[in-house]
């Protein structure tokens, strides 16, 4: 067993790209959905504005690759 201290100090990858993409408060939106609905199909507006998200987050880094 990893001892609490450290288990905070560990961040999870996933939640650390979600920080750079500016999109991390619409997926803590459809994960509550999810849990709240048990159906993701009903959290698909919720799903679509995050998507909307990652794809601005995405043209972005692409244009600045560019650049």
């Amino acid at each position: 067993m990893i001892p609490k201290s450290t288990q905070q100090d560990v961040e999870d990858p996933v939640e650390e790209m979600l920080k750079k993409t500016g999109c991390m408060e619409l997926h803590y939106q459809v994960q509550e959905c999810i849990v709240e609905t048990q159906d993701w199909r009903m959290c698909q507006e919720l799903v679509k504005k995050f998507k909307v998200c990652m794809d601005k987050y995405q043209r972005r880094r692409e244009e600045s690759y560019l650049n």
